[in-house]
């Protein structure tokens, strides 16, 4: 009975041949231990050597874990950096569309400006006055002549050619009337009233030096009026100055050409309004 419940057993009677087999397997392994060498001795050695590499295995892990850090820490600052690149480019992109804009305002000032102008120009095209003394009295056959002098003295029965020659001495005298006349009235200046627009380099440009270099700008009919300074934006101001010249003698031209001399204080110059006075 005892035999028959022993076999009907799951019993594993050859553990021990396979507990040596494992020894041999990790003997042949390490290499460092010898074959004679007893199973417990074996056995310590095999954890001692199990120790050494899990010691091992746990500096790298550790080594692994600083150089992730190490790399993470590098990639936060590279990303702040990133960002702060990104914020650079987008406040960039903003001015550069603020001046964009800025720009085809002006552009269309400039052509309301030139329109006006030009409009201006073809009202103050002179036009042709005739004047009524300036034209040939037809004597009336009609009405008797007036003559300075006594009644008496006309010859009612008198030539046709006397006649016209004293129509003829009138008109003469009436002309030369009308030539002194014209020569002593003055005659009229035309003057337009300029607003300029002066732009400065940046925000450190000193502004009262750039006013006091564009009025020492001199020409023969042209007079400075008042001024004041403009903000255009991001800590930039204009200089907005008036002024009066006289068309004959200064060109618009040619006073920005003067104005632009000074480089140093200088960008540009636009003319902002143009009128006639």
């Amino acid at each position: 009975m005892a035999i028959n419940l022993l076999t009907n057993e799951n019993i594993w009677f050859d553990k021990y041949k396979y507990d040596n087999a494992e020894l041999q397997y990790y003997k042949h392994l390490s290499g460092s231990i010898p074959a004679n060498t007893p199973v417990k001795n074996t056995v310590k050695k095999c954890s001692e050597t199990q120790e050494n590499g899990a010691s091992n295995i746990l500096r790298d892990i550790a080594r692994a874990r600083e150089n992730i850090q190490k790399s993470l820490a590098g990639q936060s600052a590279m990303q702040g950096a990133d960002v702060e690149l990104c914020s650079r480019v987008t406040t960039l992109e903003k001015e550069n569309q603020s001046l964009h804009k800025e720009v085809e305002q002006l552009r269309l000032m400039l052509s309301k400006l030139e329109l006006r102008i030009s409009s201006v120009e073809k009202s103050a095209c002179p036009t042709p006055v005739v004047c009524p003394q300036a034209q040939p009295n037809k004597p009336d056959a009609n009405k008797p002549k007036e003559v300075d002098g006594d009644v008496d003295d006309i010859d009612l029965f008198g030539s046709s050619d006397e006649e016209s020659a004293e129509a003829e001495r009138i008109r003469e005298e009436r002309l030369r009337q009308y030539a002194d006349k014209k020569s002593k009235k003055p005659a009229v200046i035309a003057k337009s009233s300029i607003l300029l627009d002066v732009k400065p380099w940046d925000d450190e440009t000193d502004m009262k030096k750039l006013e006091e270099c564009v009025r020492t700008v001199k020409m023969d009919g042209l007079v400075w009026g008042a001024s004041k300074l403009v903000s255009v934006g991001y800590g930039i101001k204009k200089l907005q100055i008036q002024c009066v010249v006289e068309d004959d003698k200064v060109g618009t031209d040619h006073l920005e050409e003067e104005i632009t001399k000074f480089e140093d204080y200088v960008q540009s110059v636009d003319v902002a309004a143009f009128n006639k006075v």
